[in-house]
């Protein structure tokens, strides 16, 4: 388990996020969080950046 954070998203990013936890929802038949979600598209992102 992770570090529990508190953050702030802008609402357009956070309705992003809910439309693509939506599509995961109905391709899965286990229930998907939302930290799950933002999880995963924040460790895509930072595939993209050499540290």
């Amino acid at each position: 388990m992770g570090d529990r954070i508190t953050i702030v998203l802008d609402s357009q990013n956070v309705e992003k996020l809910r439309n693509i936890q939506a599509k995961m929802i109905r391709t899965s038949p286990k229930s998907i969080s939302f930290s799950h979600v933002l999880n995963l598209v924040v460790s895509e992102g930072l595939k993209k950046f050499k540290a």
